[in-house]
């Protein structure tokens, strides 16, 4: 196994000692270790703490920059869509896990093959209710003030 893998595995091993989930990532460039995380619900209770978007946080803090591109992601499992997603926004090039969502699933956590489900459906057919709203006449539309 990848020396990168094994740290996410021992990563996630020592996080379920701590009383945490099975989560352990590390951000990778040019075979170098740039941040490592663990899922930290279970210290923060901030659903956001999940091991890839901590280790994204601490990197992209590290090096003042929102772009990481060219880095390697190392996860124990398989990301969840709110990480994924983030990764997408950073410009990670390639994710590497080990679990799948199947197999976090038969472990008891499986909210993100629920929440990757849920995501297939149309807009009208989850049960998140979102409503677009229009600006008022005499506001400022911060998207336009942004493409000046």
């Amino acid at each position: 196994m990848d020396k990168f893998m094994e740290r996410a595995i021992e990563l996630a091993i020592e996080n379920v000692h701590d009383g945490g989930q099975p989560f352990g990532a590390v951000l990778v460039k040019d075979n170098n270790i740039v941040a490592e995380g663990v899922n930290e619900l279970h210290k923060t209770f901030d659903v956001s703490g999940h091991a890839e978007l901590l280790t994204i946080r601490r990197s992209q803090e590290q090096l003042q920059t929102n772009n990481l591109s060219n880095y390697i992601m190392y996860a124990s499992g398989e990301p969840c869509p709110m990480c994924l997603t983030a990764m997408y926004f950073a410009g990670i090039d390639k994710v590497f896990y080990c679990a799948s969502v199947e197999d976090a699933v038969e472990a008891g956590l499986g909210k993100s093959k629920a929440i990757y489900d849920y995501l297939k459906r149309p807009k009208t057919e989850r049960t998140l209710s979102m409503i677009q709203m229009s600006l008022g006449e005499d506001q400022v539309n911060p998207m336009k003030l942004w493409n000046k």
